[in-house]
């Protein structure tokens, strides 16, 4: 399996098999950039899954999220003064990240 113009593959997310659509967080300002990350992410059994998506452009806004709250999180490469804030915040409410180059 490949991944386009990305440099990791996504593997299927382990999860409570009564949880049959993925929460997944989009941080960044250009949503259409962040949503495309998300072409060709593993299905389960092979069926299409309605994904539960919700946008955040701004680093303090993490901190209101309760810890394993998403299946993945994909960001927009943050600045060097934030990265250390945002890397924390996206490993706690998280199971799955992607940084993506911007």
């Amino acid at each position: 399996m490949s991944c386009p113009r990305i440099s990791v593959c996504l593997a299927p997310v382990a999860a409570n098999p009564t949880v049959r659509n993925p929460r997944i967080l989009l941080g960044g300002q250009h949503q259409p950039t962040l949503l495309r990350h998300l072409d060709g992410w593993p299905r389960r059994k092979g069926k299409a899954t309605a994904f539960l998506i919700q946008f955040v452009d701004e680093v303090g806004a993490l901190a209101q999220f309760s810890n394993d709250r998403f299946d993945l999180a994909v960001f927009q490469a943050p600045s060097a003064e934030s990265a250390e804030e945002v890397i924390g915040h996206m490993t706690r409410i998280a199971r799955q990240g992607l940084i993506t180059r911007r």
